[in-house]
C-alpha cells in the first residue's frame, strides 16, 4: 500500500531494507561456504607422503619425512608361510640400498587369516629379534573395509587393487605416487631391479642440481 502522493509507507520501506539485508547475508554465507569447500579440498592429501600414520608405539608419524625417496610399502605378517622369506629379503634390500634414497615401510595387517595376532609392539619386536629388521614397522592397520588406514587406502586406490594376502609390495616414487606393485609370489630380484633404477634416478638428479 502506498501513501498519498505515490510514496511508499514506512512498513513497505522497512520490508525492502530487510530483504536487502537478508540477501546480503545469504550472499556472504554462500561465499564463505565456497571458500571453506575450496580450503577443504586443498587440504586433502594428494600423495602418500601427505598422510600421517601411527608407529608401533602409537605415536603419530608424518610420512612427509620420506618425501624425495623411493619407498617400498608392504603389508606384513608374523605368522604367514611367507614371513621368513619376505622379511629376510626385504631387510637385505633395505640394508643394501640404505636409507638415504630408499626405505621399506612395513604395515602389519590382521585381516588375512590368523597371520598377525599380536599387538603392534609385539609385531615390531618379533621382526627385529628374529629377522634383524631395521626398517620401520608401523602400527597394525586394516586394509579392507570402512576402517581401512587412509594412507594405505591411497595406495590401493592408486592401483585399483586390494592385497589378497600378506606381503604385497607397492613402489612409491619420491613424489608420493604409486608407480608399481608386486604380488607375494613375484621374485625379489624383479623388485630390486626396479628399485635400483629409481634410486639411480634420484642420485643423478641430485648431481645435476649441484
Amino acid at each position: 500500500m502506498e501513501a498519498l502522493g505515490g510514496y511508499p509507507t514506512k512498513s513497505s520501506a522497512f520490508r525492502a531494507n530487510l530483504f536487502k539485508v537478508l540477501l546480503s547475508v545469504a550472499v556472504c554465507m554462500g561465499s564463505l561456504y565456497l571458500i571453506q569447500t575450496k580450503l577443504s579440498k586443498s587440504r586433502k592429501p594428494k600423495d602418500f607422503y601427505s598422510y600421517e600414520v601411527k608407529d608401533a608405539r602409537g605415536r603419530t608419524v608424518s610420512l612427509e619425512k620420506y618425501r624425495g625417496k623411493v619407498s617400498l610399502v608392504v603389508n606384513v605378517a608374523s605368522g604367514s608361510e611367507l614371513t621368513e622369506q619376505n622379511y629376510r629379503s626385504l631387510q637385505e634390500l633395505h640394508r643394501e640400498l640404505g636409507t638415504s634414497h630408499f626405505n621399506v615401510l612395513a604395515f602389519p595387517c590382521s585381516q588375512y587369516g590368523d597371520t598377525e595376532s599380536g599387538t603392534s609392539r609385539e609385531i615390531e619386536a618379533f621382526a627385529r629379534s628374529n629377522y634383524g629388521v631395521t626398517f620401520p614397522v608401523f602400527s597394525k592397520i586394516k586394509i579392507m573395509g570402512s576402517e581401512a588406514e587412509p594412507a594405505f587406502k591411497f595406495i590401493t586406490d592408486s592401483v585399483q587393487r586390494i592385497p589378497k594376502w600378506n606381503f604385497w609390495k607397492f613402489l612409491v616414487n619420491p613424489e608420493g605416487q604409486v608407480v608399481h606393485f608386486w604380488k607375494p609370489e613375484e621374485p625379489i630380484e624383479e623388485i630390486r631391479k626396479e628399485v635400483v633404477v629409481r634410486v639411480r634416478d634420484i642420485i643423478l638428479k641430485k648431481r645435476q642440481e649441484l
